[in-house]
């Protein structure tokens, strides 16, 4: 299988307006390759999180290797990491995120126009994924009218809807109560497998963890 992503040798350190540097991640190394879902598990501020934006390119790292697909990501502009981003990561974090003023399926519409789609195409995919995570009958409601696991679904048709191939979710039911967070979970196992994307889940559920093809370990800022 061919990588879809590829960090190699991450370093990252914050000053946080202090004299000396808090350092995240020293040397952190990993990959993931189309069609295989790996889980990311870490103790709290561990930096798990600043791995997944660097891996996103929402963060720079101090040093290191990134590569989408096989290409490198260091040294692209703003403009270039707004477009490899957008056509290549979905995100999904822990509080869904959903724009409170838009239906769930214009929640899901809006990346897709923003990539280009046309509005036809755009709500027919939206319906298409709404309609594979059970959620087709509840397009036209906005979140404050959606529990909890149905927010997170209208959340993970928003990540895939422009075809990623790499999704990065950060604890994507840590908001959910234990049963909710199996079903939306099982969910999320099904939209990546029949697309065959590459997946990297940071959980503190070792349960779910489990169930991933292959689980990491970030610790003193080494993957390990």
């Amino acid at each position: 299988m061919s990588e879809a992503l590829a960090l190699e040798g991450i370093e990252k350190a914050y000053s946080r307006g202090r004299p000396a540097e808090v350092v995240v991640l020293r040397g952190a190394s990993i990959s993931v390759a189309h069609g295989e879902v790996v889980a990311l598990v870490a103790p709290s501020g561990a930096g798990k999180s600043t791995l997944l934006h660097i891996a996103g390119l929402l963060d720079t790292a101090d040093s290191g290797a990134v590569r989408l697909d096989g290409r490198d990501m260091v040294g692209l502009g703003d403009k270039a990491r707004t477009e490899a981003r957008r056509g290549a990561v979905g995100f999904i974090y822990q509080f869904h995120h959903l724009l409170p003023e838009f239906s769930a399926l214009e929640n899901i519409v809006v990346p897709q126009l923003a990539a280009g789609v046309s509005q036809k195409a755009a709500e027919a995919r939206a319906r298409e994924l709404l309609g594979q995570v059970g959620v087709l009958e509840r397009a036209a409601h906005r979140p404050a009218a959606l529990s909890g696991g149905e927010q997170q679904r209208v959340a993970f048709c928003r990540a895939l809807a422009n075809g990623p191939g790499l999704l990065l979710a950060d604890e994507p039911t840590g908001n959910l109560d234990p049963a909710t967070s199996d079903r939306v979970f099982s969910v999320l196992m099904e939209l990546v497998r029949s697309t065959g994307m590459a997946a990297l889940i940071a959980t503190h559920n070792m349960e779910l963890a489990g169930r991933m093809d292959r689980v990491v370990r970030l610790d003193g800022g080494r993957v390990v």
